[in-house]
């Protein structure tokens, strides 16, 4: 018999995988109804915000004296904008479970669905001469806004635990493609495991047919490209997720999603193109076939422009701010070691340039001199230098190491243009020495104080990892990526993760 025939055969519903893939489509719903519901409370406490904020607890008619909004007072128009809103993120597809948990469209879409409703009841009001307060309305979308944010927020952040933790919150995962795809596949799905895919099993090419191993590293063969609605079906998954092969051929694929019909189990499809961002990816059906659109990086124009004034603005600001606690930080350096308060050290920018960066000092003087004898004490791989228990580190500077307060003086890199709050991690002349074509591309933009490596384990970090964050900072960088990772830097640094 055929691969045409077997793929085209009809398969029943797997009574597993519909289980399985029931059971979490409806804690999904579940979810979403939560999720509903945290955000009605927090829309209806916006407007009351917004009310007594503006008002100050006085009852006021919503037209400000017009003959119209005399007739409709507060009390009625503010629970129509509790609906209203609702309405509102419902048609943002703000409760996809397609987006909920992971990405940036979550937080995107509740903003866009916010501020959309906001300036149209702004035009609304005046087209129809009605008289809204314009301070009850910034207080309500103002709170309302970040409040619907923060709550996503907090309930992403169960969800994530609940998806490490292997309660039933992931998507079981069966990876169709060539053996050297499925790890690169499985590996990428596993470096996230709160993304809510959960790989149980594998399908290569003629894995029943011929002596091959049974396992691609952890991860069971479970059947060949003959046999993947049969497979998927005994392994109980209700996803299936087809990477790169040369024997997958379009007409295959289309009549796999034939017969994936009806069955409960998803069909996703996983180019090679890795580390890329939504944002730069447009998907566009040219004569049936849906061509993936990449845009390339961008290095230069506005969006830099605009990221350089909030870099120098934001130092400024900060540096204004933590005025008194540098002080304090340089009397404990002075009174803890001898030597000086600011270490001074040379690292690599953009373009390969040279500069010196400012940080508190945090080890003894004489440390590069003992770096040779604890070469081989290092705990870090690729070429950086790390020990938890290092002896050259003073102990005001482990304190300062483990709050990332040795690095506040690099805000004075940023004012003079050096550096930017958040980027690739500013690399050794040492190292950039070692860069092969890949890893150079970090130089294409400045360096950060923060960014993708700092809130994603710092030290912990392998070298691999580690590269792989700055690189795709590199290519996807954004404003509003920027302001995520200064917000989650808050996090990491008051855990103190991978500080030492």
């Amino acid at each position: 018999m055929t691969s045409a025939t077997l793929l085209t055969r009809p398969v029943g519903v797997s009574t597993e995988a519909g289980a399985t893939g029931a059971l979490l489509r409806s804690r999904l719903r579940t979810y979403e109804r939560v999720l509903m519901v945290l955000d009605l409370a927090i829309i209806s406490l916006a407007v009351l915000a917004g009310y007594f904020g503006r008002f100050n607890w006085v009852v006021e008619p919503f037209g400000g004296g017009e003959p119209i909004g005399s007739q409709i007072p507060y009390a009625v128009v503010g629970p129509a904008l509790v609906l209203v809103w609702l309405g509102s993120l419902k048609l943002q597809r703000c409760y996809d479970d397609r987006v909920l948990g992971y990405g940036a469209d979550e937080y995107r879409r509740v903003t866009s669905a916010s501020l959309r409703l906001a300036g149209a009841i702004a035009i609304a009001g005046y087209i129809a001469n009605v008289g809204v307060a314009r301070g009850f309305l910034a207080l309500t979308f103002a709170t309302g806004t970040v409040g619907l944010l923060a709550g996503r927020y907090a309930a992403r952040k169960w969800l994530h635990r609940a998806r490490v933790r292997g309660t039933g919150w992931s998507r079981r995962v069966l990876v169709v493609g060539d053996a050297p795809h499925v790890l690169e596949l499985v590996h990428t799905l596993r470096r996230e495991p709160y993304a809510g895919y959960r790989v149980v099993g594998a399908c290569i090419p003629d894995a029943l047919l011929a002596p091959v191993p049974q396992r691609l590293g952890d991860v069971p063969v479970v059947g060949s490209f003959r046999s993947i609605l049969e497979s998927a079906r005994a392994a109980g998954v209700d996803t299936v997720a087809v990477t790169a092969s040369g024997e997958l051929t379009a007409a295959r694929l289309r009549r796999l999603g034939w017969q994936m019909e009806g069955t409960g189990i998803d069909l996703v499809l996983a180019p090679a193109l890795t580390d890329v961002a939504g944002p730069r990816i447009h998907t566009r059906p040219v004569a049936g076939l849906p061509l993936i659109h990449v845009e390339a990086p961008e290095f230069r124009g506005t969006r830099k422009i605009v990221k350089g004034f909030v870099d120098r603005f934001t130092a400024i600001v900060g540096l204004t701010i933590a005025l008194p606690v540098l002080i304090v930080i340089a009397i404990a350096i002075k009174l803890d070691s001898k030597g000086p308060v600011i270490f001074r050290q040379k690292r690599v920018g953009q373009g390969g340039r040279e500069f010196g960066v400012y940080k508190f000092r945090t080890m003894v003087v004489n440390a590069d001199e003992m770096l040779a004898k604890l070469a081989a004490s290092n705990e870090h791989d690729g070429l950086l230098f790390k020990m938890r228990k290092d002896p050259r580190v003073t102990r005001v500077g482990r304190i300062l190491r483990k709050y990332s307060l040795d690095e506040l003086p690099q805000l004075l890199n940023v004012l003079v243009g050096h550096m930017s709050l958040v980027g690739p991690r500013p690399p050794l002349p040492s190292e950039v020495a070692r860069y092969d074509g890949d890893i150079a591309r970090r130089l294409l933009v400045k360096p950060g104080i923060t960014g993708l490596w700092q809130v994603s384990g710092r030290s912990d970090l392998s070298w691999e990892d580690g590269l792989r964050l700055d690189l795709y900072y590199v290519e996807n960088w954004s404003l509003a990526t920027d302001v995520v990772i200064m917000w989650k830097t808050i996090g990491a640094v008051m855990a103190s993760r991978g500080a030492y």
